[in-house]
């Protein structure tokens, strides 16, 4: 039986059909930016749903500020162990950005106990107390981003960005819908889809495009060659992030 066994091989495979479909069935798609563009083709491959491409939301120069956590060595705050897991955290480990899911440590436990509040939440407010940048990444708890919104308009949190990508019938399309509609910068998942493969997917998009060197298969990224946003917007950042 003939099929392709490199990984690599694979996902040059996937994308350049990913592309094939959007050529055909959504032409009316548009990238603004490389950044964008590798975001909403990484979470088409991760989940074969094109509906991504119309529901993913990018707000307030989102990419600029996921970009300045990662120049900055900030932290990365989690929502589950599912969405952490799903990091490539090699390439965070030598930008030397911190990642942390907070839920299942038992300070959380107890605060969450005692203030009768989700465990999700509890992790926002101890998340306040960390010094550095702040890269928020739900896939899974609207409570999450609720309260991020609810910090920051008591002017208690200063997230530097937020994916906000949490699935769900309960909360899930409010949450989401707030905050894109906040002046949090934020990659929002409109509506119920989402979850911690989509997460994770768009945080290793942004690392992907950075095209940092790596032991591991080279992955997807676009083209240099497409055109690149103005100074001072995500390409710029790129640029300059190792220096």
């Amino acid at each position: 039986m003939s099929y392709l066994k490199a990984a690599h091989k694979i996902e040059e495979a996937s994308f350049s059909k990913i592309q094939e479909i959007i050529d055909q069935e959504h032409p009316d798609i548009h990238f603004s930016d490389p950044f964008e563009e590798a975001v909403l083709k990484r979470v088409v491959f991760a989940s074969a749903d094109f509906d991504y491409l119309y529901n993913i939301k990018f707000s307030n120069q989102v990419i600029e500020k996921i970009l300045y956590v990662l120049r900055n060595k900030g932290t990365i705050f989690t929502d589950t162990t599912m969405v952490l897991g799903g990091f490539n955290k090699k390439l965070l480990d030598d930008l030397g950005v911190s990642y942390r899911c907070l839920v299942n440590e038992p300070a959380i436990f107890k605060e969450a106990k005692e203030k009768g509040i989700t465990r999700s939440m509890a992790a926002v407010e101890y998340s306040a107390k960390v010094d550095g940048p702040k890269l928020f990444v739900f896939g899974n708890a609207p409570t999450s981003i609720f309260k991020v919104l609810d910090m920051v308009e008591e002017g208690s949190l200063q997230p530097d960005a937020v994916v906000g990508v949490p699935v769900g019938f309960v909360g899930a399309a409010e949450s989401k819908l707030k905050l894109h509609e906040s002046p949090v910068p934020s990659i929002a998942a409109l509506g119920q889809k989402g979850g911690s493969t989509i997460a994770a997917a768009v945080i290793n998009a942004i690392l992907y495009q950075l095209k940092l060197n790596t032991t591991d298969y080279e992955r997807y990224s676009v083209s240099d060659k497409k055109q690149a946003p103005e100074k001072g917007e995500g390409w710029w950042w790129m640029n300059t992030l190792m220096s």
